[in-house]
């Protein structure tokens, strides 16, 4: 047993130092704009199961990279290549620059081009999920919640993220980035239903893919309570939600590591069991 175990060690560790790794390919143009992403793909003939992986950072922040400090949604990458996963990194606009619905256009010019080239990069088509944290969860359960045909995908994962717009602009100060995203100052009758419809709780429906929610439960800039509620809308729905909460965690990952060191494990394992290979 334990040379099978030393093997497989091995061999995985073979993968992913064989595996291919394409920084700033261009999957999309919005008005001169050029956005890109970056393309992990393990050694070998696949199919693979593929996650498209969206930065978190207010609307405002971020970058595919995970920066100097490898954050935002970066820690998820190592993990996901290590268990044979493709995933696809984004950049996509930001507001001042641009407001709303700029990121989840280019969000969706994703989801649209990964499956493009589904066969180019050795992907299975049908085992393709989207994961964000923060502002990043809130597009992909935004995109998940509205997709059509060219969007739909098979599961998703969302780190902390907003799914109910209208409340988070509520619950912030006047100069929030929510606020920055849409341009606006306030809720009125004119902004009121141009967020609400740029959150997921204006969509959700039964049939939407299986979710999972990961969330710290001491985070002081996304309610946890969001989320709990969140699933709990999911589940009356009858779409499969699972909730991993990280206790006394806050907002952003990397801080999770020392108290929760096995998050990622678990994240990736309930994408393994989500995205099952076909018999």
């Amino acid at each position: 047993m334990k040379r099978l175990l030393a093997l497989a060690l091995v061999m995985s560790v073979c993968c992913v130092a064989n595996a291919a790794l394409t920084k700033d390919i261009e999957y999309g143009n919005a008005s001169g704009v050029s956005l890109r992403l970056d393309a992990f793909v393990p050694d070998g003939p696949g199919p693979f199961p593929a996650v498209i992986l969206v930065h978190g950072g207010g609307w405002s922040a971020g970058d595919k990279s995970g920066g100097r400090s490898k954050a935002y949604i970066a820690p998820m990458d190592e993990p996901l290549g290590r268990a044979g996963f493709a995933w696809f990194e984004i950049n996509y606009r930001l507001a001042p620059k641009y407001h709303f619905p700029a990121c989840i256009e280019d969000v969706e010019t994703a989801i649209r081009w990964v499956k493009a080239h589904a066969e180019e990069y050795h992907l299975d088509p049908s085992r393709i999920a989207i994961a964000g944290e923060s502002a990043g969860g809130h597009l992909v359960d935004l995109a998940a919640a509205r997709a059509d045909k060219s969007t739909q995908v098979a599961a998703v994962v969302s780190f902390y993220g907003v799914y109910d717009m209208v409340a988070q602009v509520k619950n912030e100060s006047p100069d929030g980035n929510a606020k920055k995203l849409f341009g606006i100052t306030q809720l009125d009758d004119q902004t009121t239903p141009i967020v609400r419809a740029a959150s997921a709780a204006a969509y959700l429906k039964s049939g939407l893919p299986p979710f999972l929610l990961v969330h710290g439960d001491a985070d002081p800039k996304v309610s946890y309570q969001m989320d709990v509620e969140f699933r709990a809308k999911l589940l009356a729905l009858g779409v499969p939600c699972d909730l991993i909460t990280i206790k006394g965690g806050g907002h952003g990952m990397v801080s999770w590591e020392k108290i929760a060191p096995g998050y990622k494990d678990e994240v990736v394992a309930w994408l393994q069991k989500t995205l099952p290979p076909h018999p």
